[in-house]
């Protein structure tokens, strides 16, 4: 296996000395120009507010008159009056194309981003993995039609896991229960950097970049928003948000919303349940400082599904015989007794405080707190009466907790240069036990913790990490701006532990995270960009849980990258094109093992190169066309070891696990007065599924379609909304991805199947694409 410090240790220190020199080149402009500087005062500037600034747009602001009350509400269908509406509207489309499918950036790396012009079109069901499906670097995976199971990401060769996920600048929750997020109605956009992460984001695994949510802003007046939901499968959500407006002369103004959302299985039987709820808070001062706080709860319950093998999902295809869970409570199959039950806290609180000298500091804390548990069925037992009672084993999380918390001082040298230092900690620990307990008389599991029905505690597990982090960063700007050049440095220290029933093991890690991009704005129309930086991806604490002491503790995955970009805009046309290459060592890759868990292992070293192409139109007589293509050549780099079949996989040279040659997406939306549509269809080309390059799955095609009218005010309605979307309008019964990576197609024990002692079939185990699915929505803002 290729290492990192031999293979590429020339090339880390020359990321290493460059971000430095880009550094010492601001600090030493400062004296040739500080006679201009005595002439001419500088104007007072403040840092980014937060941490997440960099992966929002720097195009120009909107007017200020739509900005007061608008820039934080919603277009048209969530404005309050008609008066914003417009305002917003035009400032906001002036950046957009696609209908929101596409947006005008500037940042010197590659920026994809959704805006709320397309949340808006989409099912309030939608999660962020629903509304990034369309962008040209990813490939995403979603196992139901409701939106409350997650679902998985691809992205350049890596997956999710390898990715940042954040919601205003903090760690979330993973892919599978991204729906514990934040419910769509309060987005404001969604981004990808797909080759990047800031240096001052506190992100773990960033090899795959990092997605952000942004959240909506409270508006300045009093109001509200509500919407009705009812579709395919008994789906039925409500939802309803409050606007306090400003209070009184304070600059406070918040909202509070709730969502109740149901729904059957669509394969199979079986009922998904969720209930949300999110606040928000910001105050800002005359003086530029700001403050932010969005907090959100989220308690769902929901089916683990069973996900088909090879030949499950042909005899499915060609048969429609079924792979889902049963109502037959008699059953190990009975879906009582394979479900997720889990409570979710999760809160951030950036602060930006301007201070004299043309100093400014950001501290940015966030928390996450978590319990629930995953339930199985175990076979039969004999109890004391000597009755035959059902077991039912269990995945219990008594606790997950995640705290965190960023600082950094901002020193605006002048008006070219602005210079951050910072540091970052976070204490990450999971605590979980596998009880065992009997079955209730209906079938259904009980709560793990309920005394008259457990048997056995189990063993008790405990895992976490503690992060220390150093990082430098200065941006400068030259030539009346058309020159910005990012250049930080990121220090990484980890303490990870495990502990269980048969001992206990750490190991301490580091990461040195150089980073330098550069972006040049030709003329106002055009701009190119070149970034190149070293990432990171550490085991985290749920990886570890899964992981018994006898196994060691993997090693840190490392990624160098680099990425060439172009970009052009103009009162028609939004397009940009992006060239990359990756080169990753020590590659951790999941094994689905079941209970919604995964169970890391390296597979050594991979290379990625492709490019990504993203174009879209204003609108024409109501068209704004968008289009997307990715073209990716990834390599298998290392031949890879099978413990299955004791034997080394000839690997190197095969296409790499789960990473398709080709991603394409067109989509089309149409607006006239006040009705509005969408469309898209979505392509992923043949990839494989396993290490050794011998079980694949075929390319396959995606469509949506959504449709709506904003009618007139009426009353207290201030926009009357009805909206339909659709889902898999073809109903094609197709493998969207796999559920993870494993060795070999001649693999035993690779696909979970009933409980934890029985491990059936061979190869991979898949998503599928949901059936035909349609939604009605109407919705109004008051």
């Amino acid at each position: 296996m290729k290492d990192i410090r031999s293979s590429s240790g020339y090339r880390r220190q020359l990321l290493a000395l460059t971000c430095l020199a880009g550094s010492m080149l601001g600090v030493l402009g400062t004296t040739a120009r500080a006679a201009q500087a005595t002439k001419h005062p500088l104007p007072r500037h403040h840092a980014p507010s937060r941490a997440s600034s960099r992966l929002r747009s720097h195009a120009p602001s909107a007017p200020s008159h739509a900005t007061s009350a608008g820039a934080h509400v919603v277009p048209h269908a969530l404005n309050a009056s008609a008066t914003e509406t417009v305002s917003v509207t035009s400032s906001r489309r002036a950046l957009n194309g696609g209908g929101g499918m596409m947006r005008v950036e500037t940042a010197p790396h590659a920026v994809q981003t959704v805006t709320k012009e397309f949340i808006n079109m989409r099912a309030p069901t939608s999660t962020a993995l629903d509304l990034i499906q369309n962008l040209p670097s990813l490939n995403v995976t979603t196992p139901d039609s409701s939106g409350m199971e997650g679902g998985q990401i691809q992205s350049r060769g890596l997956t999710d896991l390898d990715m940042g996920l954040m919601v205003d600048g903090a760690p979330a929750a993973a892919a599978k229960y991204l729906s514990e997020n934040v419910d769509s109605e309060n987005l404001e956009s969604v981004s990808v950097t797909p080759g990047s992460s800031a240096t001052d984001l506190p992100v773990m695994s960033a090899a795959g970049g990092v997605m952000a949510e942004e959240t909506r802003t409270p508006s300045q007046k009093r109001g509200g928003l509500i919407d009705f939901s009812y579709g395919t499968n008994n789906l039925s959500r409500e939802f309803i948000r409050l606007e306090s407006g400003e209070i009184g002369h304070s600059g406070v103004r918040g909202y509070f919303s709730f969502s109740n959302t149901h729904a059957r299985s669509w394969m199979g039987a079986g009922i998904n349940q969720r209930k949300h709820i999110d606040f928000g808070l910001q105050k800002d001062w005359k003086n530029g400082s700001n403050a932010k706080f969005f907090l959100s709860w989220n308690s769902a319950d929901f089916i683990i599904d069973n996900y088909p093998t090879s030949d499950q999902f042909f005899r499915y295809k060609h048969t429609g015989q079924g792979y889902g869970r049963t109502d037959n409570r008699k059953s190990n199959n009975y879906w009582g007794n394979n479900n997720d039950h889990w409570n979710q806290i999760f809160i951030s609180a950036p602060v930006h405080i301007a201070l004299p000298s043309r100093l400014s500091l950001d501290i940015h804390p966030y928390f996450s707190f978590g319990q629930g548990w995953d339930a199985s069925p175990d076979g039969t037992t004999t109890d004391s009466s000597g009755a035959t009672r059902g077991l039912t084993s269990y995945f219990l999380q008594n606790e997950y907790r995640s705290v965190g918390t960023v600082a950094k001082l901002n020193w605006e040298i002048d008006r070219h240069n602005t210079f951050s230092v910072g540091y970052w900690y976070e204490n990450t620990q999971t605590i979980q036990s596998y009880p065992t307990s009997y079955q209730m008389a209906d079938g259904n599991a009980p709560s793990p913790n309920w005394a008259a029905y457990q048997v056995s505690a189990g063993d008790k597990q405990t895992a976490g990490y503690e992060i220390h982090s150093l990082f430098v960063h200065d941006t400068a700007k030259y030539f009346n701006d058309h020159l910005t050049v990012d250049a930080g440095f990121k220090f990484v220290m980890t303490n990870i532990w495990n502990k269980d029933y048969y001992g206990h093991q750490e190991a301490n890690r580091t990461a040195p995270l150089p980073q330098l991009s550069i972006g040049y704005r030709i003329n106002n129309n055009s701009q190119i960009y070149l970034n190149v930086e070293g990432d990171y991806r550490q085991p985290s604490a749920v990886d570890l849980g899964w992981l018994y002491t006898s196994v060691a503790i993997p090693k840190n995955q490392y990624s160098i990258k680099e990425e060439l970009g172009y970009r052009y805009h103009d009162d028609h046309i939004i397009a940009d094109v992006a060239f990359f290459n990756y080169n990753v060592t020590n590659r951790i890759v999941d094994q689905y093992v079941g209970m919604n868990s995964y169970k890391p292992f390296n597979i050594g070293s991979q290379q990625m190169r492709g490019f990504d192409v993203m174009v879209a139109a204003r609108p024409i007589h109501g068209f704004s066309p968008y289009a997307s293509v990715e073209y990716l050549h990834a390599s298998q780099d290392s031949n890879v070891f099978d413990p299955y079949l004791n034997t080394m996989l000839h690997s190197k040279g095969t296409q790499a696990v789960m990473a398709p040659h080709v991603i394409a997406n067109f989509g089309l939306t149409y607006t006239y007065k006040g009705f509005f549509a969408n469309g898209s269809v979505h392509y992923t080309g043949p990839q494989s599924v396993s290490i050794a390059g011998d079980q694949r799955i075929p390319g396959y095609v995606t469509d949506t379609l959504s449709m709506g009218y904003h009618f007139k005010p009426f009353m207290f309605a201030q926009s009357p909304t009805f909206r339909l979307n659709f889902t898999n309008l073809t109903g094609s019964v197709v493998r969207t991805g796999a559920m993870g990576a494993v060795y070999s197609a001649k693999d035993p024990s690779t696909v979970y199947s009933g409980n934890m002692a029985s491990y059936t079939g061979y190869g991979n185990s898949f998503m599928v694409a949901p059936r035909f699915t349609m939604t009605g929505t109407v919705s109004t803002a008051f």
